[in-house]
């Protein structure tokens, strides 16, 4: 470009005046929109569109439902007015005076004259409106019919209008509260009064107004002062029954998270049994493949949300008595393992049935029986698993950052082959075949049984083998603290419990006082199968805040799971994944017993290994926790309502144990003393120390 050519004019767009404007409202404006969202005096259809819609909503059904609602009225007004004038043609108030004062023989003669009187005065009465009527008809027409057949209609629907306590208005016989297809708010107030849920002084305070969700009508409410949410799940029965509604048709959840605190409770009533009909078809027949990382889909809740299980980073305890879905629901999980080409399976099962015959080509590791064999060869695999574990964790410290940033396994480690890390899954059915087996063993120089070992090696890998991609899956039909014992049970994330015996069955399944928080998979009806009280390990579509959950699994037969079998091991062979007992090698490769029981922590269950409590110790144990040795006395009152567990026989049973009640000062709210029955610490803990030392004994002379 020459000079000339730069000292031309260039041409430009137009230039644009203007000045920089602050799009935030005005204060004013700003004031005034945030005390119309929160005065109470604006009514909450002028403060959203949804709320807009749904007042819309209402005044239509309004309109639609008045002339059935005015002709009820009517006719219960008829009633009424009936009742008033039989009351008082019998002369009802003089006759109760005078029955109140003895003198009823005394006035037989003027009730009678009294009642003439007033049968006069009704015929009377009754002549004169007739001839007025007539005369007024023949003068004027018949509007004046009209006119006064309105006037009485209008009469008697005030008269006979719902409102218990009007005047002129009692209830003559108090019939059962029925949710009609609205949820009236008034009768939710009265049912949590009869349910002792709110004083008779207290109201609710209405969050969310009554909305159609699904196949039943939900509501948000906040509680009184001093209410917790809590209460309300914890004695969700008697607010059913104070609805009139059966326990499975009530869902209650407290609000937490943004936009919920303590006393926040979210209601569902369903118009009918939600968990009746015909069984859910599981969503995993159709797929061709599915990623393990992604959760598995598993049921469907009271409100027919989709529930998917989440698995990695986790493991899971299904337990039920039997016949009730326990093995289907075990085999919901597996099938989105089994899907994945990359997933390698440990399959065990104590039942030796065919239940899982159909994961047999799919398998690394396989057994099924209940014999001495069998559950030794369970120990193998076990401590083949645990081995792994070890080499994993030891492998995983020698990536860099950007292949393992939190030495935990990812979705790309557990898809190199190079590494041969994938996502490894142990599912054992009936694992107390395994667990209870008395064949006397000597794991690092102590003695101990083959069940005891079993369950040890379950413990590390439910503990330590989630971050190195292990996935502990248990199933068992007698979930009670002799089979299950409470250090493998503490280190399981979920929990899924279907029917059960009683509620200390439940709560092994889901954890310590579960049943005082609303949640008792004893209560389950047997007609419910596949229903059951999920505990999950993760976030589920009801909220990653949830405690648990009712669900009805999806139904998947045996002619279903076999075919998603098949899918599986199509898949593993055309992805070259397929290997183990699954092509007929089962060859088992040399492992370090000694780093093994090194890494179990104790050296095996011998003496100094944590000790299977009985009950009640164990649950006060597990409820004092640290306080156990930080506190020096605990009131019983205390224990009992925590446990929730009938005085006298806790009081037995735990005198049994060796632990005697005594009587002690404490301090009170107001600063003062009280003398309350109570327990030492020292003596629940001296109780733990003998079961212990018996125990180790025990393990000693066998």
């Amino acid at each position: 470009m020459t000079v000339e050519e730069e000292t031309l004019p260039v041409p430009v767009g137009p230039v644009l005046d203007g000045e920089l404007v602050d799009d935030e409202p005005p204060v004013v404006r700003r004031r005034f929109m945030n005390w119309w969202m929160r005065s109470q005096r604006v009514p909450a259809a002028l403060k959203s569109r949804k709320a807009a819609r749904q007042a819309c909503r209402d005044a239509v059904v309004y309109l639609l439902r008045s002339p059935f609602r005015f002709a009820g009225a009517v006719g219960r007004g008829a009633v009424v007015a009936a009742r008033g004038w039989r009351r008082w043609v019998r002369v009802h108030d003089y006759r109760e005076a005078a029955e109140q004062s003895e003198k009823l023989a005394d006035k037989f003669a003027e009730i009678r004259a009294l009642t003439l009187f007033r049968w006069k005065v009704t015929g009377l009465v009754v002549a004169g409106s007739t001839a007025v009527l007539t005369v007024a008809d023949l003068v004027y027409g018949a509007p004046v019919l009209w006119i006064a057949t309105s006037a009485a209609s209008v009469a008697l629907a005030v008269a006979g209008r719902r409102k218990d306590g009007s005047p002129g208005r009692k209830a003559v016989l108090a019939g059962p509260r029925t949710l009609t297809w609205t949820m009236d708010p008034q009768v939710l107030v009265d049912a949590f009064r009869d349910a002792k849920l709110v004083g008779k002084d207290e109201t609710l305070r209405l969050v969310e107004r009554a909305a159609r969700v699904g196949d039943g009508w939900a509501i948000t409410v906040d509680l009184p002062a001093t209410r917790k949410a809590a209460d309300v799940i914890k004695h969700r029965d008697a607010l059913a029954s104070a609805l009139a509604v059966d326990e499975v048709q009530l869902i209650v959840e407290r609000v937490r998270g943004r936009g919920g605190h303590a006393g926040r409770v979210f209601l569902w009533v369903a118009d009918e049994d939600p968990y009746a009909g015909p069984p859910l078809r599981t969503p995993l027949v159709e797929v061709e493949w599915w990623d393990a990382w992604r959760p598995v889909p598993f049921g469907r809740d009271a409100r027919q949300r989709r529930i998917d299980l989440p698995l990695v980073w986790t493991s899971l305890l299904v337990g039920a008595i039997p016949r009730q879905g326990k093995t289907f629901a075990t085999r919901l999980v597996a099938a989105g393992l089994v899907l994945d080409p990359y997933t390698r399976l440990y399959v065990f099962d104590g039942k030796g049935g065919k239940d899982w015959e159909a994961a047999e080509g799919n398998a690394y590791r396989f057994v099924c029986g209940d014999e001495v064999s069998h559950a030794e060869a369970v120990r193998d695999h076990l401590v083949e698993l645990v081995a792994e574990v070890q080499s994993r964790y030891a492998r995983m410290a020698t990536l860099d950052d950007e292949v393992c940033p939190e030495s935990k396994i990812t979705p790309a480690i557990s898809r190199d082959p190079n590494l041969g890390m994938s996502i490894t899954a142990v599912i054992i059915d009936e694992v107390q075949v395994f667990l209870e087996n008395p064949t006397r063993e000597q794991v690092g120089g102590k003695k101990t049984t083959l069940g005891e070992y079993i369950a040890d090696l379950l413990s590390y890998l439910a503990r330590k083998g989630p971050a190195a991609g292990i996935v502990v899956i248990l199933a068992t039909q007698r979930p009670d603290s002799n089979t299950i014992p409470s250090r493998l049970r503490a280190v399981l994330g979920s929990r899924f419990a279907l029917r059960v015996m009683d509620w200390r069955d439940s709560n092994i399944v889901l954890g310590e006082q579960m049943n005082t928080r609303g949640y008792d998979a004893s209560t389950l009806l047997p007609s419910h199968k596949g229903v059951g009280i999920l505990r999950p390990d993760g976030e589920v579509a009801a909220g990653a805040d949830v405690l648990a959950m009712t669900v009805r699994t999806y139904y998947m037969p045996n002619p279903e799971w076999r075919t998603i079998c098949a899918r599986g091991r199509a898949l593993r062979e055309a992805a070259g994944t397929l290997a183990g007992h699954a092509i007929g090698d089962n060859e088992r490769r040399a492992i370090d017993s000694a780093a093994v029981v090194k890494a179990l922590g104790t050296g095996g269950p011998g003496p100094g290994a944590s000790v299977e409590l009985p009950e009640p110790l164990a649950s006060v144990v597990q409820l004092l926790g640290v306080e156990l040795d930080e506190r020096e006395f605990v009131p019983t009152a205390e224990l009992v309502e925590a446990l929730d567990v009938e005085p006298t026989t806790f009081g037995r049973e735990m005198g049994e144990l060796g632990c005697r009640p005594i009587r002690q000062y404490v301090p009170s709210e107001d600063g003062t003393t009280r003398r309350v029955r109570g327990y030492l610490t020292a003596e629940i803990r001296a109780a733990v120390d003998e079961i212990g030392s018996r125990a180790a004994f025990e393990v000693d002379q066998r």
